[in-house]
């Protein structure tokens, strides 16, 4: 019975090799195109993720709100660390600064132009919670919890959520903004706005994780 199976192996390796493979009905059909005509943007991946595929997207900024909020929550009857080791010698702190600086210009940056070049929201508060993760391992836990409280981080970071919510919302009920033309900044309708909305929803909530795993764990 095996040499049947062997020789059915040889025989469609043979076939995909050997054979030619006949071409598709649709071979002149660019999907890459197609996406950036319907959303109105050259990002053709950020129009898969806020347009053609937003009912996905949407759950995905839920699952990270659960996470945060999980996070939270495991962690509240735990002791907090009595002691937390910061890096303290110089060349350690301006070099993770310097970091932090351009981590958080580059999140600006995805964050507002991800629609038109490489980058997007996610992408965005992934580098966001790098320039806070850099900034955290050089300072005090108090002063970075200060500036997260005296900012209100956690009211702004589940005003974004909701806004997002409601936005994609309207969006997936057929209520769009213009397009605009093509390669614009002010383009693909409502689009930037979900960009920035996710960049800040993830930046914000990496924020109150590091902080959280700060206080109970140290530095990891």
């Amino acid at each position: 019975m095996r040499w049947i199976y062997l020789a059915a192996g040889i025989a469609l390796y043979a076939k995909m090799l050997l054979l030619p493979h006949p071409a598709a009905a649709t071979a002149d059909f660019s999907a890459v195109a197609a996406v950036v005509q319907d959303s109105g943007i050259p990002n053709a991946v950020s129009g898969i993720i806020f347009r053609n595929r937003l009912y996905d997207t949407i759950f995905e900024v839920v699952v990270f709100t659960i996470a945060v909020t999980g996070v939270r929550f495991l962690l509240a009857n735990e002791k907090p660390s009595s002691k937390i080791h910061q890096f303290s010698d110089h060349p350690s702190i301006v070099l993770a600064r310097l970091g932090a600086t351009i981590a958080s210009l580059v999140s600006i940056e995805l964050a507002i132009r991800g629609h038109l070049s490489p980058g997007g929201g996610f992408a965005a508060g992934v580098a966001g919670g790098t320039a806070i993760g850099l900034v955290a391992i050089t300072s005090s836990s108090e002063w970075m919890q200060a500036v997260y409280q005296r900012w209100q981080a956690a009211v702004w970071e589940k005003v974004s959520v909701l806004v997002f919510i409601g936005l994609a919302v309207l969006t997936l009920l057929g209520l769009e903004l213009p397009s605009g033309e093509l390669g614009a900044l002010l383009s693909g309708g409502v689009i930037p706005l979900l960009n920035i909305l996710v960049a800040l929803k993830v930046a914000l909530g990496s924020w109150a994780v590091i902080l959280i795993f700060i206080r109970y764990r140290g530095l990891l």
